[in-house]
């Protein structure tokens, strides 16, 4: 099935607008990770994931109705040429499916740029959203998560604050390959961001899966250890088990990198100072401070410990970024 059977079973035939759509999205963190698609062109996962959300720190959308397609990002249009451009209306095209309807999306990211986070889960989560507003869809919400994920595979996990699970799936069509919402309000949680290097990868993470998934000898074993991760830590949320959420996160970050490293050539998104950040948190855990590190396919340090632990873990690392992942 393309993207655009896909749609197809999903919208209506005529889109009607309205006046306008706005949405917010947070953006999120993978404590279990996903690596590998089993499908390209619809987003669908080797296995399935499970994220904590970034709070305020995430992505506004509005759209509206215009002469010409045009996106606005934190004030600035972007060149019709742009990456940014093309990509976002090469997405809205999935939906329009040749109408006529020009539009102007107007985008604000709360996400600091040096913070070393993508804001490409945020930003289709909450184009989706705004999309679905302004053409006023009464979708059901594993369908919106459904349409979010043709645009970045992560953002079928940001339309929700706190944290998501995104179901692996088995149907071809992809419509069981959908995210929603644990009940839970862990207020006792903090995410410190250490920011390593907030540039462009030289590897898109796209293209990282797909060479790991091709050469590396490792891979074979990462989707049963995938899965099992997930479970266990679905569990110790249920639980409220830190020990067993850091501990779990940080063992399933360092599996999927390891697939990477063993990849032929080899894959490394870690730097000198990521390596240097992880052998600090380890000491300072064997000192007895409960902290944990997850790494996405980048180099930067996400910190998971317990907000009574603030200040010692503010004192380790004073240039990271601090997120309340249940204040909305």
């Amino acid at each position: 099935m393309t993207p655009t059977e896909f749609l197809a079973a999903l919208l209506p035939a005529r889109l009607i607008p309205g006046e306008s759509g706005a949405a917010y999205a947070p953006a999120n963190i993978a404590l279990a990770k996903y690596w590998g698609k089993r499908d390209r062109a619809l987003n669908l996962p080797v296995n399935g994931s499970l994220s904590i959300s970034l709070g305020t720190l995430g992505t506004h959308t509005t759209i509206r109705a215009a002469a010409n397609d045009r996106i606005t990002l934190n004030g600035t249009d972007a060149a019709a040429d742009s990456t940014l451009h093309r990509r976002t209306f090469a997405y809205i095209d999935l939906w329009r499916r040749g109408a006529a309807q020009p539009l102007h999306v107007e985008t604000t990211n709360t996400i600091p740029t040096a913070a070393g986070l993508a804001s490409s889960a945020s930003g289709f989560a909450a184009l989706a959203r705004a999309l679905a507003r302004y053409w006023q869809l009464d979708l059901p919400e594993g369908d919106l998560s459904a349409l979010a994920r043709l645009g970045s595979g992560s953002a079928a996990r940001s339309l929700w604050h706190g944290f998501v699970k995104w179901e692996r799936g088995t149907r071809d069509d992809g419509r069981d390959s959908i995210a929603a919402p644990i009940a839970s309000d862990w207020q006792e949680l903090r995410i410190a961001l250490v920011e390593i290097d907030s540039g462009a990868k030289k590897t898109a993470s796209g293209d990282g899966m797909n060479h790991t998934t091709a050469t590396s000898p490792l891979y074979a074993a990462w989707p049963a250890t995938a899965q099992a991760d997930l479970a266990a830590i679905e569990a110790a949320i249920h639980a409220r088990d830190f020990s067993a959420l850091g501990s779990v996160a940080e063992a399933n970050a360092l599996a999927m990198h390891a697939t990477m490293l063993a990849a032929r050539p080899a894959l490394c998104y870690l730097q000198a100072q990521t390596l240097t950040t992880l052998h600090r948190l380890w000491q300072a855990r064997a000192e007895g401070l409960e902290i944990y590190a997850t790494i996405d396919a980048g180099p930067n340090v996400k910190i998971l410990c317990h907000a009574r632990d603030e200040a010692a873990v503010r004192a380790l690392f004073p240039q990271a970024l601090w997120v309340n992942p249940f204040q909305s």
